[in-house]
């Protein structure tokens, strides 16, 4: 049984552990990270037939006050910014198509808002961008539009807009504190939604690229067993290869496996709520087209149904083979849906029916399909009896967490890149 010592040592190299270790060994600390997998965790892309898919859209929102900029000029990333397109997005609203509103030319032209209610709707906007409007804790986005007595078509469209980027069917049950967060940055952002061109695995390249050059040491099929604690301090980690001791430790794997590692230890029953949370778990339905299907739009949102179809490569031509198309479609699950085969093939069903709708022909075209009935885009799903994991407790004051499960700023990968920074920062400032 060996032993190796580290400044810091990081178990999972999913985005937290890979973009946390990138900025600790950049500032000079010996880092290493331990993944019992392949790099990248749930960011993950997969090459089939010239295709590139991507676990998930490789999108980041508000990419201008996005942590991962931080991480980009402060590390010196190349990444290949792709930005989102606003007057290629439309809604499905049944019968027609009508522009989403993504920017202030969209709501004025959207048909989902009409006269005064676009009015009204524009003022909730500017209340929720200036800060006036701030939420409560204990109170869900529902409860809170219907004390404030707010315009049903109003309150329909900001649901609509939870969905969306919430990837939830039930996005009455989001805190109306974390909805009221949330939007007030993505309102004042100049790039609502941008890809990475090249995708995870793009990026996933650059955070190792950092790492090896300043010496840090990346450990693939590695499981950690447990963690070791002595009174009031973790002191290493426990593998089939050996232990590996550090004075600082960052955990960046899921609540699920945080259980198992931490049995037996002071935080055994802290971790285990959070482990019984619900995630947010969507159908990912992807297809690689031998031939363009061009249409309108990059980006369709049927509202009746929440399914919405990405042209990937319309941003990522690095995804397709010369000629090609990917196009990812992704249906929100209600929580009664998760695990249901009958409820799963109701919604490949609608999934299909949309591409038909829009992309005509596509089945003539289709070279590969991939499709995911239970993927989960996030570890937690914010509703009013969910709350993140800390990014520290008080048991272990070296040990931190990190990961989209976790306390920070945004959602989806920004939980990752936000908790992951906050952390690093905790621990530098030690010194």
């Amino acid at each position: 049984m060996t032993t190796n010592h580290y400044d810091v040592v990081i178990v999972g190299a999913g985005l937290a552990g890979l973009s946390s270790a990138a900025y600790l060994s950049s500032k000079g600390k010996k880092v290493a990270v331990l993944e019992r997998g392949q790099l990248g965790g749930r960011a993950v892309t997969l090459k089939i037939k010239g295709f590139n898919f991507n676990f998930g859209a490789h999108a980041i929102y508000a990419r201008d006050s996005s942590v991962l900029r931080t991480f980009e000029k402060e590390l010196g990333l190349n990444i290949d910014w792709q930005d989102f397109n606003p007057t290629k997005a439309k809604y499905d609203i049944g019968s027609d198509l009508t522009a989403v509103p993504a920017n202030v030319q969209g709501l004025f032209q959207t048909k989902l808002l009409k006269g005064m209610d676009k009015v009204l709707f524009t003022f909730e906007i500017l209340k929720t961008m200036l800060k006036m409007e701030k939420g409560h804790p204990h109170m869900s986005i529902q409860k809170w539009m219907e004390k404030k007595q707010v315009n049903e078509e109003v309150r329909e469209m900001m649901l609509t807009l939870a969905s969306s980027n919430f990837f939830t069917r039930e996005p009455e049950k989001i805190p109306s504190d974390v909805f009221f967060s949330y939007y007030s940055r993505l309102f004042t952002t100049n790039k609502p939604v941008s890809y990475i061109g090249g995708g995870w695995q793009a990026l996933i390249n650059e955070f190792v690229r950092v790492i090896e050059a300043n010496q840090g040491t990346i450990l693939i099929k590695t499981k950690v067993e447990k963690f070791q604690v002595e009174n009031d301090r973790v002191v290493g980690v426990v593998t089939p290869e050996g232990e590996f001791t550090a004075d600082e430790f960052i955990c960046c794997i899921p609540p699920k496996e945080m259980a198992k590692v931490f049995a037996e230890t002071r935080l055994e029953h802290a971790v285990a709520q959070h482990a019984e949370y619900e995630p947010t778990v969507v159908m990912v339905y992807d297809i690689g087209l031998k031939e363009r299907i061009d249409v309108p739009f990059s980006y369709i949102y049927e509202k009746a149904n929440n399914i919405f179809i990405t042209d990937i490569s319309y941003y990522d031509r690095t995804c397709v083979p010369e000629g090609g198309q990917l196009l990812q479609a992704t249906a929100y699950m209600r929580q009664d849906e998760v695990g249901n085969k009958e409820a799963a093939e109701i919604r490949k069903q609608e999934i299909e029916n949309l591409y038909d709708k829009h992309f005509p022909g596509w089945r003539e075209q289709l070279v590969v399909p991939r499709v995911s009935a239970r993927a989960i885009v996030q570890e937690i799903k914010w509703t009013m009896n969910q709350k993140p994991m800390p990014i520290f407790m008080p048991d272990y004051r070296n040990l931190f967490f990190a990961g989209d499960w976790c306390e920070g700023q945004g959602q989806l990968s920004e939980l990752s890149f936000s908790s992951a920074m906050n952390v690093a920062k905790l621990i530098l400032e030690k010194e």
